[in-house]
């Protein structure tokens, strides 16, 4: 654990500069929304309802499943990390792709068990053919990251259909959905489609990123019953405060959606418009289906993260691999092309001239 990096918040933004490293909504909360938080400080001397009772009806209503088959916790990690200590321990191994979410290998380490990291194909998605073929009888999870976060490459329905179709049915695969509503690609994978079809895969998906909820931490499951329960046991109780919980069930009324979605195009318009400018201009930039494009810098990727540091935007640097760059404000998109068209690679590799 020592020698293990800890997980690290995007860095602040300079004064009148763009936060792009958290993956955050830029958007201010909708207004039911922070009414329904508002109400509950009347009560704040009381504990929450420890299951989210509310919230997974609403979301139980909305895939189709009973509320027994939905688990509501303090962030998708945090429901992450719940599965983990339920299925592995010492000696036991978890499967996931790299360069992926950041936080997996903390997770695994914390459980005991160890991480097995399968390389990102060329196009920076998953190489889920490798992923299988390193499954052993150590292996007690699968992760699988669609959009994968840093580098915004869905897994195609095809692929995890096929995926799946090699994984034993006694081995836990975990869907992590953190960004799909920012999809746009029709042959991605979609886990709502995929609900009760397998007995051994739980799709877990965050209220974090297009609800714009980051700041009260709120993510959801949805699996099989015994799963559920297996990862309820390894958590902290009370997790999900009661703000949390009204913010979650504002968020999913009719009136709520219709603007959050409004949100959500527009935010998908300002990613294509930086991706198709970065295309543009010679960046080797993968397909990018979050909130966030992926930059190659290779070698020179802390440089080219502190020239737009200089110039009032913070990024999210992942050296020697890349930079993830955050879908943020209008303003934010032009800046970002004036300033990247300057350090346009030379070559694949990610060298800027």
């Amino acid at each position: 654990m020592a020698a293990l990096p800890p997980y690290r918040q995007g860095r602040p933004a300079p004064a009148e500069g763009y936060k792009l490293s958290s993956n955050e909504n830029p958007f201010d909360p909708l207004p039911g929304v922070a009414e329904a938080v508002a109400a509950t400080a009347t009560a704040i001397n009381r504990y929450p309802d420890a299951t989210a009772l509310t919230l997974r009806e609403k979301l139980g209503e909305r895939f189709g499943v009973t509320p027994d088959e939905v688990l509501v916790g303090d962030g998708s990690v945090a429901l992450l990390a719940q599965f983990i200590l339920a299925a592995a321990a010492p000696g036991d191994e978890v499967v996931y792709s790299w360069r992926s979410f950041e936080a997996y290998p903390g997770l695994v380490t914390v459980s005991g068990a160890t991480s097995v990291q399968i390389p990102n194909r060329a196009d920076h998605g998953h190489d889920l053919d490798a992923m299988a073929d390193a499954i052993t009888d150590r292996t007690r999870v699968v992760i699988v990251c669609s959009p994968n976060n840093p580098t915004g490459v869905t897994v195609t329905a095809d692929e995890f259909e096929a995926f799946m179709a090699r994984v034993p049915s006694d081995l836990l695969v975990l869907l992590d959905e953190a960004y799909v509503e920012f999809v746009r690609d029709a042959a991605s994978v979609d886990g709502r489609t995929l609900i009760g079809r397998y007995p051994n895969l739980v799709v877990l998906r965050t209220f974090s990123k297009a609800y714009g909820l980051a700041g009260l931490r709120v993510g959801y499951a949805i699996g099989p019953v015994a799963i559920l329960d297996a990862a309820r046991a390894t958590a902290i109780p009370l997790g999900v405060t009661a703000a949390a919980g009204a913010a979650g069930v504002a968020s999913l009324e009719p009136t709520a959606e219709t603007e959050l979605l409004a949100r959500v195009a527009e935010i998908v318009e300002r990613r294509t418009r930086l991706h198709t400018g970065l295309v543009s201009q010679g960046w080797p930039v993968p397909d990018a289906q979050g909130n966030f494009v992926w930059l190659p810098t290779g070698a020179d990727t802390t440089a080219v993260a502190e020239r737009l540091f200089d110039a009032g935007v913070v990024v999210r640097a992942f050296p020697p691999e890349g930079i993830r760059v955050s879908i943020g404000e209008h303003e934010s998109v032009d800046i970002l092309l004036g300033i990247l068209g300057e350090l346009v690679p030379a070559s694949q590799e990610g060298h800027p001239k």
